[in-house]
């Protein structure tokens, strides 16, 4: 149990590998541990959700459009059939000032699909302050592996 007090091993992991997968018993408790600990470190985190990600560079970095919702129908006038284009902040854009590391922590990472995870894993090279921790899944005890590790397995 000293791994889950410290949170030094995987603190390291992570910042060896930039992005982590990470299976965590399905009662919850050990991944809030270890994010707690990520914050005390310095890390300035974020938790959310990978479902309706999109295009994880332009929907965490980029300003980009979002649409609104398509109801049946509407009028054709000036928005069109689909809705004006609403433009959105970057999602992590706050997270960037000043000069603290970034700690993405992503739940139900297994909805990501292939593409996805590797442009996770290519956003952690090109900016080196952004650390990412994708949960895969459940497991019996609590686990992390890099996720690039992953997506060998899978191919």
């Amino acid at each position: 149990m000293p791994l889950l007090l410290t949170g030094r091993g995987f603190r390291q992991e992570l910042e060896r590998a930039g992005a982590l997968a990470l299976y965590a018993p399905l009662e919850g408790g050990a991944e809030t541990r270890l994010l707690r600990r990520m914050r005390a470190a310095g890390y300035r985190a974020q938790l959310t959700s990978a479902r309706g990600l999109g295009d994880p560079e332009a929907f965490l970095l980029q300003s980009h459009g979002v649409r609104p919702p398509h109801l049946g129908h509407q009028s054709v006038g000036r928005g069109a059939a689909v809705g004006e284009v609403q433009m959105a902040t970057p999602q992590l854009g706050h997270l960037f000032e000043g000069n603290a590391p970034v700690l993405l922590w992503l739940l139900e990472g297994q909805v990501l699909s292939t593409a996805e995870l590797e442009s996770l894993i290519n956003l952690t090279q090109r900016e080196p302050r952004l650390k990412i921790v994708v949960e895969m899944g459940g497991a019996r005890a609590l686990r992390w592996q890099p996720l690039s590790s992953v997506l060998t397995a899978t191919v």
